[in-house]
């Protein structure tokens, strides 16, 4: 099996490509500041689930997937910046919202079945 069957990463890559999408209408002097900040923490969550299953020792996944659920933490201060600051709409932060506690969900649950 590949990490892409999984549910967990196939809906932090989703996450992240909503964040992509919607960090590309935030100000010029953002572009190095939330705008980059989002947009790596939304990619690490999906690449460290990658990385963590793809390694040779199964001991090391379950780190990768705490690293992973810390990214996801950050997505979330980072969305709630990005709508506190006008960058984004209500609604849209809300959808995201949806989509990440979704994600941390099901991140969990495969961090918990690896116990």
């Amino acid at each position: 099996m590949s990490f892409r069957k999984l549910l967990a990463w196939q809906k932090v890559y989703e996450l992240a490509l909503e964040v992509y999408t919607i960090t590309k209408d935030f100000p010029k002097n953002e572009m190095y500041g939330l705008n980059l900040q989002m947009r790596r923490a939304s990619t690490s969550i999906s690449a460290n689930i990658a990385e963590g299953y793809e390694r040779q020792h199964r001991k090391e996944y379950p780190q990768h997937l705490f690293i992973a659920r810390g990214s996801l933490g950050e997505v979330e201060t980072y969305l709630s910046l990005a709508k506190d600051s006008g960058y984004i709409s209500i609604e849209n932060f809300e959808a995201l919202e949806k989509l990440r506690a979704e994600t941390a969900r099901l991140l969990k649950g495969l961090i918990n079945s690896l116990s």
